[in-house]
C-alpha cells in the first residue's frame, strides 16, 4: 500500500465538508483516488454512503485495491481505470454509477497536476455523472485567485510544477468557474482550509 503524508494531513479537513453532502444512500465518485487513503478514510467514517474510486495510474490502482482488501469495506466498489482527459463516452462504468446517477463527484489534489484536457474532462464528466438537480462536484487543492498566487510557498510550488510540465500548475478559480458554467455547474462554496488550500463546491 502506498502512503502519501499529504493525504494523512488533509483527510479530516476534507471529511468534515464531505459529511455535509454524503448522507445515507448517497453515491460518491472519486476521480483521481491516488493511494486510496482518502477513500478508505471516508468510507470508514461515512458507512452509509457508497464510494466508487478511480485512477489513471497503475501503481495507484494497485494501492487502492490493497487498502480495500485490508479493510474489507462493504461500501467501496472496485477501483476503475479512468482517464479524465478521455471523453466521457469512453469511460467504462458500472450500471449503477452511470449518467446522472451520482450525487457527489470528488477530486482531491488533481487539478494542479493534470493536463488542461483532464481539467475540462473532470467538469464535463461531472455534468454527465451527477444528478441533474442536486449533484455536486467537490475539489480540494491549492489555487490561484484572479491571477494571483499566495503565499510564497505556493508560488514556488506553482513554478516547480510548471517546470515538470507546462500544463501543470495552480489553476485559477475564475477559470474553473467559466469551465464549470459550460458544464451546468456553478461555484457555490469556496472554503479556505489549512496549508493555503481551498475546498471548492460546484453545484447545479
Amino acid at each position: 500500500m502506498l502512503r502519501a503524508p499529504a493525504a494523512d494531513s488533509n483527510k479530516d479537513v476534507i471529511l468534515e465538508v464531505l459529511r455535509r453532502f454524503a448522507t445515507a444512500g448517497k453515491k460518491v465518485f472519486e476521480v483521481g483516488s491516488g493511494t486510496g487513503q482518502h477513500v478508505s478514510h471516508f468510507a470508514k467514517s461515512i458507512p452509509d454512503a457508497t464510494f466508487q474510486p478511480s485512477e489513471v495510474n497503475g501503481r495507484s490502482l494497485h494501492s487502492i485495491v490493497a487498502y480495500l482488501d485490508h479493510n474489507q469495506f462493504q461500501n467501496v466498489r472496485i477501483p476503475l481505470f479512468i482517464d479524465a482527459a478521455k471523453r466521457f463516452d469512453q469511460w467504462a462504468l458500472p450500471g449503477d454509477f452511470g449518467p446522472h446517477m451520482v450525487d457527489i463527484v470528488l477530486s482531491i489534489n488533481m487539478l494542479h497536476i493534470c493536463s488542461q484536457a483532464a481539467v475540462e474532462g473532470l467538469f464535463e464528466s461531472a455534468d454527465q455523472l451527477l444528478n441533474e438537480t442536486s449533484g455536486i462536484l467537490m475539489t480540494y487543492g491549492p489555487y490561484a485567485e484572479d491571477g494571483h498566487i499566495s503565499p510564497q510557498s505556493n508560488i514556488a510550488f506553482h513554478a516547480s510544477l510548471k517546470a515538470q510540465d507546462p500544463e501543470y500548475g495552480l489553476k485559477d478559480i475564475k477559470c474553473l468557474e467559466r469551465i464549470a458554467g459550460r458544464s451546468n455547474l456553478r461555484l457555490s462554496e469556496k472554503i479556505p482550509v489549512p496549508k493555503n488550500n481551498f475546498i471548492l463546491v460546484f453545484s447545479r
